[in-house]
């Protein structure tokens, strides 16, 4: 089979085990390769004469890492359109849900590279830290905001290619990503001698590679599915409507999850910096959990959006159930692998004895999460391919508003476990309020 997938499953079946695999295992290991790439980043700039090196990579990472988070909108909303078109055979449509935004992308990119000079200042005060390591990431930063193209555009196409139910070109898109980054973090620091520079231009030249990459595919891509371009939908303003609606609605359920987490960082602080640490250690369990479970959501966007667009009930049903199915077989083994080797995965985590002691009194709230955020990540994946971005916005809005802060108030006297509570409060509030839209919205609208 090429890399470029299967063209469709044929219409007389329903969706198995296999197309759910298909598209989960490449994404899990897509996912998995990006810590390696933050490891090599920290090991190359670590060894240096000077830590403010390593703080300035620090700090440069997380600034883009919170800028480019914000835009993963472009992902998301990209596989449902385009899931939903390859479902219905419009390939015309493929190509306007490709070239809208792959334009809305570089409009994007553009903009934040004419105020890149606001963006960094603003970001630079925000994070802070001394004079020699902000000079050393805001180095890092006006160097590594030239990738905002890339990475942009590389949202779009990944998300495409999952539409179009092909997730081996996204995973050649991140290894080739994170193989030249590694590879040009080595050349450029240690054969050359440079410095945050060359950690930053590394991950410039690699977005673009991985870019170049994902091009050559999707022009493959469209030749096995002959089409036009529809001039008037790309070129006019007007008939962009319904692509910017479902992506600012995912841009506001983006932020609101954002505010969340930061809102937990920022009371671990309030509480101490241990608690501060602890938490620290605590939500890479969390990220963990979700580069396995984003696997199968993204097998869900895929053969969701794929039966919408095909119009077909029973399909939709059976990729919801099988994507259930795996998701839940993922979480339970996450629970139990923290259960048992949590204790272990702390101070592989931290070698500080006052972290890991206080990361092990409130391991028990990570145990549990994976079996409580598992619908929340399933539904995401479910609405995103029924394009659903509006009830996945206000799904999001009131329970951050009115399920986390109000819980957070109120087991505020608990301290961090009290903060981890209402966490868990919110995925859970989070998975009911789809589970139920789901049932009541999503299915009905499918014959």
């Amino acid at each position: 089979m090429s890399s470029e997938g299967p063209d469709r499953l044929p219409g007389d079946r329903v969706p198995g085990d296999r197309d759910v695999w298909r598209i989960a295992a490449p994404m899990i290991l897509s996912n998995v390769s990006v810590p390696l790439l933050g490891m090599v980043d920290t090991g190359v700039v670590g060894h240096l004469d000077n830590p403010s090196y390593l703080g300035g990579v620090a700090i440069g990472a997380t600034i883009f890492g919170f800028l480019y988070t914000g835009f993963n909108f472009l992902r998301m909303g990209t596989t449902g359109i385009a899931a939903q078109r390859y479902g219905a055979r419009d390939y015309d449509g493929l190509r306007v849900s490709l070239g809208q935004a792959l334009i809305t992308a570089l409009a994007i990119a553009v903009l934040l590279l004419m105020l890149q000079g606001p963006i960094g200042n603003l970001a630079l005060g925000i994070v802070g830290g001394d004079a020699e390591v902000t000079r050393e990431a805001a180095t890092y930063f006006w160097i590594r905001i030239w990738s905002a193209p890339g990475t942009l555009a590389n949202y779009v196409l990944i998300g495409w290619f999952i539409g179009l139910q092909n997730a081996r070109v996204p995973l050649a898109m991140f290894l080739t990503i994170n193989l030249t980054n590694i590879v040009l973090d080595l050349f450029f620091v240690i054969g050359l001698g440079m410095k945050v520079d060359g950690v930053a231009l590394a991950s410039v030249i690699a977005e673009y590679t991985g870019l170049g990459v994902g091009l050559v595919y999707a022009a493959r891509a469209l030749r096995r599915h002959p089409g036009r371009w529809p001039a008037a939908k790309l070129l006019r303003l007007r008939q962009y409507g319904t692509f910017l609606a479902i992506n600012g609605n995912l841009l506001v359920r983006t932020m609101a999850l954002m505010f969340t987490l930061a809102f937990i960082t920022a009371q671990g602080a309030r509480m101490g910096n241990l608690v501060l640490a602890a938490n620290a250690v605590l939500m890479q369990f969390q990220n963990l959990t979700a580069f396995g479970l984003d696997g199968f959501a993204h097998a869900a966007e895929a053969l969701v959006g794929k039966a919408v667009g095909e119009g077909r009930r029973e399909a939709l049903v059976r990729a919801v159930k099988l994507a259930l199915k795996w998701s839940l077989i993922f979480a339970g083994a996450f629970s139990l692998a923290y259960f048992v080797a949590g204790p272990l995965l702390v101070r592989i985590l931290t070698g500080l004895p006052e972290v890991q002691e206080t990361a092990l009194r409130y391991l028990p709230w990570m145990i549990l999460s994976p079996l409580v955020s598992v619908w929340s990540f399933l539904y995401d994946g479910v609405f995103v391919g029924a394009t659903r971005s509006r009830e996945m916005r206000d799904v999001m809005l009131v329970s951050t508003f009115a399920v986390f802060l109000p819980s957070w108030y109120l087991l505020q006297d608990l301290g961090n476990h009290g903060l981890w509570l209402a966490f868990l409060l919110f995925l859970a509030s989070r998975g009911i309020g789809m589970h139920v839209i789901y049932r009541r919205r999503v299915l009905p609208a499918v014959p």
